[in-house]
């Protein structure tokens, strides 16, 4: 039975926050949620035009953006997801009157919260489109999964498979 040397915070640092390199094979995870009303019919319409767009961004219809909580984009990054992006109606246009200008406000407040546990901001991001703006909505999925693939895996996600790496070499 093989054992692995206990590491030290420090090391476990480090290794969460140092930039790693990225492979050129790279596939970003991506959680989108998407407002009912706009967004997610921006993301049917480039469906049925056959637009592409990166098969990493996984979408979650939610009612209005307004009922975004923080607790889906904490516990998407907790999972070890890359990068995540809420979208909804123009501003303006929400069904739900300020749905949307609320989620802009709870999105700005979420960014400081990631820069404070030293996950970068420019993971999450707020798009505004309307239900036929299905080009835009393809747009917006390779434009942030490029961002995304810039920055790298997550540190969360990078921390997690060092984690099980660690795993697997208990169990050898």
């Amino acid at each position: 039975m093989s054992t692995v040397s206990k590491t030290t915070n420090e090391e476990v640092a480090s290794v969460v926050e140092k930039p790693h390199d990225t492979r050129a094979s790279f596939n970003p995870n991506i959680i989108a949620f998407a407002c009912h009303y706009c967004a997610f019919a921006a993301a049917d319409l480039a469906g049925v035009m056959r637009l592409t767009y990166p098969t990493g961004v996984k979408v979650i219809r939610i009612p209005c953006t307004g009922k975004l909580d923080h607790s889906y984009v904490l516990r998407a990054f907790e999972q070890g997801v890359d990068g995540v992006f809420v979208a909804g109606c123009l501003v303006g246009q929400c069904h739900f009157l300020e749905g949307n200008v609320n989620a802009g406000k709870r999105v700005g407040h979420l960014k400081k919260l990631l820069e404070s546990v030293r996950i970068d901001p420019a993971r999450l991001e707020m798009y505004n489109l309307s239900g036929s703006q299905g080009p835009r909505w393809a747009e917006i999925c390779i434009e942030f999964t490029e961002r995304i693939r810039m920055l790298g895996p997550s540190p969360i996600r990078i921390a997690k498979e060092e984690k099980n790496r660690g795993k697997r070499c208990d169990n050898l």
